[in-house]
């Protein structure tokens, strides 16, 4: 099982690092438009609307009414089914954050100094100047970093989420491939029963999140309504003043994939009424 998870800046050659990784690997390229779909379906939003807040261009009215907690939670999801699949590299929609602590997982950016990143776009993008290229990295820097901040709150450019850091200025494209392609095979990314049961009660755990928003909408986001998973089993947690929910919460959860056990350590809150 090898899976990558790789954030790569806009003309640092990430592209062709990942495409490189795929030959020699034998892995899948998620893109972007496979995510945005997948992401699309569970939302019930278009495509078009998930790529707008993904890329830090939603319209104001879409920002007002969009429940980013909602969103980043079907995005967790999506990635993590993903990373479930086995021999994938993921780019970019924090994948590097939602894996960075799944045993298994290579977590890598791909970076370069401006200059470099300038030269880069001009050549390939045929545009007219640095001046151009400037506007790009400044445009796709934001987006990106604007994403990572919206949905997860965390700054993409934190060298802690990352195994390895690679600046393609400074270490040529195919050795970066070989530096990744052997942490791969390295005793501290091996793939184990152990590894795979930490994805598994994280994939878990985002299913149960995302049926319990599902069927219960802010109902279940005021009770403050969570879930802990390990080895499959479910512990949930929170507080409510409908003891019924609590009840219809075990039940939905005991029918997610994947689930073994349940149980349910959500307090019932009597409400009191004040006096006029």
């Amino acid at each position: 099982m090898t899976v990558i998870a790789m954030t790569r800046e806009i003309g640092a050659r990430g592209s062709d690092v990942a495409a490189g990784l795929a030959e020699r690997l034998g892995l899948e390229i998620v893109h972007h438009e496979l995510v945005e779909h997948d992401i699309a379906e569970r939302t019930g939003l278009s495509e078009d609307e998930v790529h707008r807040h993904l890329e830090g261009e939603a319209f104001l009215i879409e920002r007002i009414t969009l429940d980013k907690r909602r969103l980043s939670r079907y995005t967790a999801q999506e990635i993590l089914e993903l990373a479930a699949k086995d021999n994938v590299l993921i780019r970019g929609w924090g994948a590097t954050y939602l894996l960075r602590m799944i045993p298994h997982v290579v977590c890598v950016r791909i970076c370069a100094p401006i200059a470099y990143r300038e030269r880069t776009l001009i050549e390939r993008l045929s545009l007219s100047g640095p001046v151009a290229a400037q506007r790009e990295i400044a445009h796709s820097d934001a987006a990106h970093n604007g994403m990572m901040q919206r949905l997860f709150g965390v700054d993409w450019q934190d060298p802690t989420l990352y195994a390895a850091v690679l600046n393609t200025a400074r270490i040529p494209v195919c050795e970066c491939i070989e530096l990744i392609a052997r942490l791969t095979k390295s005793i501290a990314f091996r793939d184990t029963p152990q590894s795979r049961q930490v994805l598994s009660d994280q994939l878990v755990r985002e299913r149960v999140r995302v049926a319990l928003d599902r069927r219960f909408g802010s109902s279940a986001l005021h009770s403050g309504m969570d879930a802990h998973v390990r080895d499959g089993s479910v512990l949930l947690i929170g507080a409510t003043t409908d003891e019924q929910l609590i009840v219809e919460a075990v039940r939905c959860a005991q029918g997610i994939e994947g689930v073994t056990a349940v149980e349910s350590q959500i307090r019932h809150i009597a409400f009191v009424p004040h006096d006029s």
